[in-house]
């Protein structure tokens, strides 16, 4: 299963759909035989899957193993799930219980790297940047960043990984995935972001890395 990105243009005027309708979608087409609507969920999906694993303390190496073990007990399981709009969710708690169980296992012990980013098997993906000193620049900027959202509480570490790194977040399902009422989402992700701006504000080393 391919996890490069198909660049994939809306219409004009169309508004895109949200990640669990995309997903459900794509499952369906999946179970009625679409043999690239697999790749197509692996592509949404994964990212997510990935800031999920690691919001419940998984290392990389172990968050790189939870989501493979997550898309193959999605295989195993195709024929199992009722609802199509069901397969986020879905997705999103098995891979909180893979990630819980490899975790208490210890399977990994290596601290949490702050510079996080969603491993590609595709070796043609494009570099983020194609100026080397720009690449390092951006590089910095993030290690930054994230060193200071692991400083935050735990909540608002899993919520800015759920929100703030997927193109549609679906308030429903990051509702399911943390237990918080949908309403509570918004005023959460904004107070947790005016803590990681004091942060960084109280960072002498940010305006330089800035």
């Amino acid at each position: 299963m391919s996890t490069g990105r198909t660049d994939r243009p809306e219409q004009a005027g169309q508004t895109a759909p949200s990640l669990a309708v995309a997903a459900a979608q794509a499952f369906s087409r999946h179970r009625d035989g679409d043999s690239s609507a697999m790749d197509r969920l692996v592509d949404d999906v994964t990212p997510l899957l990935w800031h999920t694993a690691r919001s419940q303390g998984a290392d990389r190496a172990t968050a790189e193993d939870v989501v493979q073990t997550t898309w193959l007990r999605l295989v195993e399981h195709t024929h199992d799930i009722a609802d199509p709009q069901a397969v986020l969710q879905w997705l999103l708690m098995t891979t909180k219980r893979e990630a819980w169980s490899a975790v208490r296992r210890g399977r990994r012990t290596v601290p949490r790297e702050p510079w996080d980013e969603p491993p590609t098997s595709d070796p043609t993906a494009p570099a983020a940047s194609p100026d080397p000193a720009l690449a390092s620049e951006e590089s910095e900027l993030a290690r930054a960043i994230w060193q200071h959202i692991e400083s935050l509480p735990a909540r608002c570490q899993q919520l800015l990984r759920l929100v703030a790194f997927v193109d549609r977040p679906d308030y429903s399902v990051v509702s399911a995935s943390l237990g918080i009422p949908v309403g509570s989402i918004g005023p959460t992700r904004g107070r947790c972001l005016a803590k990681l701006r004091l942060a960084l504000t109280a960072d002498p080393t940010w305006e330089v890395t800035a």
